[in-house]
C-alpha cells in the first residue's frame, strides 16, 4: 500500500481543526459500517499503523452477532485482522451534531495480504483483472429510497413540511413531492458535495414518499462502491436530524414499488474508447458478450441482488422488479437494458438488485459476470421486445433459502468471488434466515427499515 492515503489523510486534518472526533470504518457482507471511535489527538496512529479488529467482524450477522461455526472466531482464536486506509482518505460526517470525520479503512493480514472477506478487495480484484487487459469500468447507481414516518407501527408517508399534511398515493415525477421536502434535500446535496459524493439528478418515484438520486457515471468503481456505501450512511443519518426515516429496504409497503440499485456500466479500453460502441444502436460484440455473462451468472448472484428476507417480496413479476432473465434495447421490463444513447456512450444497465444490497459486492459480481463473459465470447439470446414479464423466461431463484443454496453450489459463484467470502457469506445468510423466522412481521420490519 503507497503513502498517498496517508498524506492525502494527514492533509486533510490540518486543513479541518474543528473536527472533534474520528471514526474508523469498514464495510461489512451485509454492508453494515463496522468500527471505532477515536479521539482527533490520536487519530495520527489511524493514519500510520492503521487499527485493528477481529476478522470476524466484517462477518456479523444483520443483528451484529458473531457467526456461529465460523472458522473466523473460536477455530483461529478470534484473530486480529490490520485495518489501513482506503484511498478515500477522510470525509465529514455532516449528520452529526459533533464535528466528526470518517475514515473508511479495509483489512489485511499481518503480512500485508488483502482479506479474502473483505468485500471492498473483492471488487478490487475484480478491478485489477479489467486492468491486466487494459479495461476499465465506468460505473454509476441508481440510488431508489422511501422517506417514511415510523413513528407509529403504521409506516407513513411523512408530512410535507411546506403544508403539515401527507400525500396518501405516490407522486411519480412531481414536483410538488422534491419542492415539499427541499430543506432535507438541500442539506443531503451539501453532504454529498463535502463527502465527495457526486449526487446528481433527484426525481420522485412511484411509491409514497419515494425518491431516487442518481450518482455520476465515473472510470473508478472503488469510488462509486464507496459513494453508494457512504451515500446511505448520510441519507439515513440526516433523515433522523429531520424527524423521519429514509429505507433502502427492498419493499418496505407491499402495495407501493420496492427501493431498486441499479447500475449502469460501460468499459473503456486503454486509448479511452468506449468497447461497447461499434459506431452503431446495437453496440458491439464485447457488448453482447458481457451480456451473455451477466445472463448465466445471475442465478448464482441472486443472493447478492436480494440479500435478505424482504427483497424476495420485491422480486415478482409485474411489480417494475425483473425476474425473467432476458435483456433488451431500451426496455425496462428486462432485466438486462441497453438504453438509448449517443453510440459513444453506449452501456448496459442492471436492473435486478434491490436497494438493500452490499454494493462492493454488487459492483464486484456485475463487472466480474461481464468480463467472464467478453473473456468467453459468450453470445446472449435474442433480445427481447414487448413485457418480459408476459414472456416464459428463464428466472431467477424465487425465495431466499433458494437463492442461498444456488450461491453456495453454482460454479459460476467461484468465477465471480474469492471462495473464503463466498463460505462466510453463506454462512451469514443461513444464520439470518434461521434466526428471522422467530420475530414477527413488525420486528422484521424494525431490523431491517434502519439496518439495510
Amino acid at each position: 500500500m503507497n503513502d498517498a492515503p496517508v498524506d492525502q489523510a494527514q492533509g486533510w486534518l490540518h486543513a479541518n481543526p474543528h473536527i472533534h472526533s474520528v471514526r474508523a470504518a469498514a464495510c461489512d457482507l451485509n454492508a453494515q459500517a463496522r468500527g471505532k471511535r477515536i479521539p482527533r489527538r490520536f487519530a495520527h496512529k489511524l493514519e500510520t499503523e492503521g487499527t485493528r479488529f477481529p476478522f470476524s467482524i466484517l462477518n456479523l450477522d444483520i443483528w451484529g452477532e458473531d457467526i456461529e461455526d465460523s472458522p473466523l472466531v473460536f477455530d483461529t482464536g478470534d484473530a486480529d485482522g490490520i485495518l489501513k486506509p482506503t484511498e478515500r482518505g477522510f470525509v465529514p460526517m455532516p449528520w452529526l451534531d459533533t464535528p466528526t470525520a470518517l475514515l473508511p479503512v479495509w483489512m489485511y493480514h499481518g503480512d500485508g495480504r488483502p482479506f479474502a472477506g473483505d468485500p471492498r478487495h473483492a471488487l478490487a480484484a475484480v478491478l485489477a483483472s479489467y486492468a491486466k487487459r487494459g479495461l476499465t469500468p465506468v460505473v454509476a447507481t441508481e440510488m431508489e429510497f422511501y422517506l417514511i414516518d415510523d413513528s407509529t407501527r403504521q409506516l407513513r408517508v411523512p408530512k410535507s413540511p411546506v403544508s403539515g399534511k401527507r400525500r396518501p398515493g405516490a407522486e411519480t415525477l412531481s414536483m410538488r413531492a422534491l419542492d415539499a421536502f427541499d430543506g432535507f434535500f438541500t442539506q443531503l446535496y451539501d453532504a454529498c458535495e463535502a463527502m465527495d459524493i457526486p449526487a446528481n439528478t433527484a426525481i420522485s418515484e412511484a411509491g409514497i414518499g419515494q425518491f431516487e438520486i442518481d450518482l455520476a457515471h465515473q472510470p473508478d468503481a472503488l469510488k462509486a462502491a464507496d459513494d453508494a456505501w457512504l451515500f446511505k450512511l448520510a441519507l439515513r443519518g440526516l433523515a433522523r436530524r429531520h424527524g423521519f426515516a429514509a429505507s433502502f429496504m427492498a419493499k418496505p409497503y407491499p402495495d407501493y414499488a420496492g427501493n431498486g440499485m441499479h447500475v449502469h456500466f460501460s468499459v473503456l479500453d486503454a486509448e479511452g474508447r468506449n468497447v461497447f460502441d461499434n459506431g452503431t444502436p446495437q453496440g458491439s460484440d464485447m457488448l453482447r458478450h458481457a451480456v451473455a455473462g451477466l445472463l448465466a451468472a445471475a442465478p448464482a448472484s441472486t443472493l447478492i441482488f436480494a440479500p435478505h428476507l424482504n427483497s424476495y417480496d420485491r422480486l415478482v413479476p409485474g411489480a417494475h422488479a425483473p425476474t425473467g432473465l432476458a435483456w433488451a434495447y431500451e426496455n425496462r421490463t428486462a432485466a438486462i437494458r441497453i438504453p438509448s444513447s449517443p453510440n459513444v456512450a453506449r452501456r448496459i444497465e442492471h436492473r435486478i438488485s434491490g436497494g438493500d444490497v452490499n454494493p462492493y459486492l454488487l459492483l464486484a459480481v456485475i463487472l466480474a459476470a461481464a468480463l467472464r463473459g467478453i473473456e468467453d465470447a459468450a453470445e446472449p439470446t435474442a433480445p427481447i421486445t414487448g413485457n418480459a414479464y408476459a414472456l416464459d423466461l428463464p428466472q431467477t431463484p424465487g425465495t431466499w433459502a433458494e437463492a442461498i443454496d444456488r450461491f453456495e453450489t453454482d460454479p459460476w459463484t467461484r468465477r465471480l468471488l474469492p471462495q473464503g467470502l463466498i463460505e462466510n457469506m453463506v454462512l451469514t445468510k443461513r444464520q439470518e434466515l434461521r434466526d428471522i423466522e422467530e420475530l414477527t412481521e413488525a420486528e422484521r420490519m424494525d431490523l431491517y427499515l434502519d439496518t439495510v
